[in-house]
This record gives structure tokens, C-alpha cells and sequence, in this order.
């Protein structure tokens, strides 16, 4: 269930939280039903693979509950996405042991948006982007964050989650110009 779909008041999340923290079981079957679909949702975008985001997303909350005892509360949305974060670059990690270098992705060619789907242009585009950028623009763009929560996630200062979100938008709209151009005679 989605955060939309499982709502919880503020301070029902909070004392699940703490609860959580303390060793709650219950509360951490709640936790998941509320933050599954999101963190999926970032493992999907971040691997661009569904099996691995599946299992980055099982990994992630198997993690969450082997250290909630060193949980303390305070941010509890920048901890999950942070280890979210940790073991989607894991799976990239060891995935990129094993790929090859795929020419297709790094050279445009020429497509019918209107065949393709200015979905999946967008998709292969953020694909293209470097896993630095593309975490920052995901999580502001796609996730909703501020630049604060996304600095507390990526574990670094609020300027450096500024400039990488702006690179990002920057490179993008730099990968997109030519679909841009062909489509909009622009």
C-alpha cells in the first residue's frame, strides 16, 4: 500500500516509529505497508529493473529491521531511504561487474514519441543520467522531497543536493534536446 493508500496521522506514525525502534514487530508490519510502494518505486527507478527493485526493496526492509534497535526516530522517512539508497548501489555495484556496455543507451536514435511514449523517452533518458544525479533528481522530481530531506538522505549538505539536482535537470534537458527538436521542431 502507498503512503496515500495506508494513511496514518502524523502522530500515529511517529509513536509507530518509536515503537519501531523499541522493537515492535506490529509496529514495523505497519511501516512497511506504509513506505513499500514508495521505496519500491525509487529501487524500480534507481535499478531499472523490476526483479531487482523487488529485491532491493526486500533487502532494504530486512535491514531496516536487523538494526532498529540503532533507529532513533528523529528522521525516520531519511534513515529507510538512505539505506534504500545503500543497497540499490549494492545491486549496481555488482551488477556492473557483469554488464556489458550497452551502445544503444548512450547513442540517440531517432523515435516516434508518439509510437514510444514520452514516458518511456523519459525513462531511457534518466537511465542515461549518472547514479549521483539521477538519486537527487528522483528523489526531488519523482519522490517530492526538499533539497534538505535529499541532502539528509544522500548524507551529505543541502548545496551539494542543490547542484546535484540541478546538474541532473540540466543533463537531462541536454540528452532531450533531440527528441525535443525532432518533436517540436524547436
Amino acid at each position: 500500500m502507498s503512503q496515500a493508500q495506508h494513511k496514518l496521522p502524523p502522530i500515529e506514525l511517529s509513536e509507530r516509529v518509536q515503537r519501531f525502534c523499541e522493537g515492535d514487530v506490529e509496529s514495523f508490519q505497519v511501516l512497511y505497508r506504509f513506505y513499500a510502494k514508495n521505496i519500491l518505486r525509487f529501487c524500480l527507478r534507481m535499478l531499472n529493473d523490476h526483479a531487482a527493485a523487488q529485491d532491493a526493496l526486500q533487502e532494504t526492509f530486512i535491514r531496516v529491521y536487523e538494526h532498529r534497535l540503532e533507529c532513533r526516530g528523529d528522521n525516520f522517512n531519511a534513515w529507510v531511504y538512505t539505506i534504500a539508497r545503500r543497497v540499490c548501489y549494492n545491486a549496481l555495484r555488482s551488477r556492473k561487474s557483469h554488464d556489458e556496455f550497452n551502445e544503444e543507451l548512450h547513442v540517440y536514435q531517432k523515435q516516434n514519441i508518439a509510437d514510444f511514449g514520452i514516458q518511456q523517452v523519459i525513462h531511457n533518458a534518466l537511465a542515461q543520467l549518472p547514479y549521483v544525479l539521477k538519486e537527487a533528481l528522483i528523489l526531488r522530481e519523482y519522490e517530492g522531497y526538499s533539497y534538505q530531506e535529499i541532502a539528509d538522505i544522500i548524507g551529505s549538505d543541502l548545496s551539494l543536493a542543490k547542484v546535484r539536482v540541478h546538474r541532473a535537470r540540466l543533463l537531462l534537458r541536454k540528452i532531450l534536446a533531440p527528441v525535443m527538436e525532432e518533436q517540436y521542431d524547436v
